[in-house]
């Protein structure tokens, strides 16, 4: 098979598109034809060699990724051959192997795409939908929410922006760049904004007339991430899932904070989401079942399989839209 491997952690230019072995499915296991393989903000950081916690640095050489979609084409012992040929997604949990045109996965942790729903959007649930899933849990967003989104057009974002919509809640968006904000609006955002334009912030404000938030979803930190909350009402919910360092890294959240006005904040994803009662594979089923319904639409941007790169840096460099997913 053809797949991106990693000989040596540094810049994106270190990902090579060569021939691999073909995975040979184990007891209780599938092997999979690759559609489409999820890149995750992670897959940079582990590649550059900077990952820590669970997603520690792996044994080189490597094939990175861990979301995959595509057609069940052989079975290991033990699983019904009814799994032949069906389209199915998983994500690979810690195992790495993504970026390829075959890729094996246990059986119970796979599921079946739902009609309607193509291999790159499953792919998009799998992970980021799964993500989102787990931030709304804890977001519990309602009608008369105020929800100010951060990266309203990445694949968490724009998910984001489409359930405030469902639940009734007014969506403020900030975006980078025309081309975001208006995906933003495409999506459903009340107000969408460019936090690239000067004076960016007063704008909104004027937007909102005297209007606060009711619930801050972060997953991009820097000035859009502590604008966000600084929008916040007494009493409102501040809910962090990540950020970039290009933007400036995390909000930085103080005691006295969150004392002076009362807000609760809230980290949905890491130990979270992991351990949360129901486990994790309950968040996939509702992801993908959203998208199968049509109440969930996920954004993506595809890049060919030997072009990981070059979707490496664009990532990193904040020049994508939606999820970003390979095509072998």
């Amino acid at each position: 098979m053809r797949a991106i491997r990693l000989h040596a952690f540094g810049p994106a230019e270190n990902l090579t598109y060569e021939q691999a072995a073909d995975p040979v499915p184990g007891p209780g296991q599938v092997r999979i034809a690759v559609r489409a393989a999820g890149v995750h903000l992670v897959d940079t950081m582990i590649r550059a060699g900077t990952a820590n916690g669970p997603m520690a640095a792996p044994e080189l050489p490597t094939i990175p990724g861990r979301e995959v979609a595509g057609v069940v084409d052989a079975l290991g012992e033990g699983v019904a051959e009814s799994w032949f040929g069906r389209r199915v997604v998983a994500h690979l949990g810690m195992v790495p192997g993504g970026y390829a045109e075959l890729a094996v996965r246990d059986v119970a942790a796979v599921h079946e795409v739902p009609d309607g729903v193509d291999f790159a959007g499953a792919v998009a649930m799998i992970g980021t939908g799964r993500t989102t899933m787990g931030i709304l849990e804890a977001a519990a967003l309602a009608a008369g929410d105020v929800a100010v989104v951060t990266a309203a057009a990445g694949g968490i974002g724009g998910l984001l922006v489409q359930a405030g919509r469902n639940a009734g809640a007014t969506v403020v968006a900030l975006a980078g760049g025309p081309a975001k904000v208006a995906r933003a609006k495409e999506l459903g955002a009340d107000h969408a904004f460019d936090y690239t334009l000067p004076g960016w912030q007063d704008t909104v404000r004027q937007a909102l007339a005297g209007q606060a938030a009711t619930v801050a979803l972060d997953g991009v930190g820097g000035e859009a991430g502590r604008f966000a909350m600084d929008l916040l009402a007494p009493g409102g919910r501040l809910m962090l899932f990540g950020w970039s360092d290009t933007a400036g890294g995390p909000v930085e959240i103080t005691t006295a904070a969150l004392y002076e006005r009362g807000l609760t904040a809230a980290v949905p994803i890491g130990p979270r989401l992991l351990k949360r009662p129901g486990g994790i594979r309950e968040l996939e089923e509702r992801a993908l079942a959203a998208a199968g319904s049509g109440a969930l639409t996920p954004s993506v941007q595809e890049f060919a399989l030997k072009d990981a790169a070059q979707a490496h840096a664009a990532l990193e460099t904040r020049q994508t839209m939606g999820k970003v997913v390979l095509i072998p």
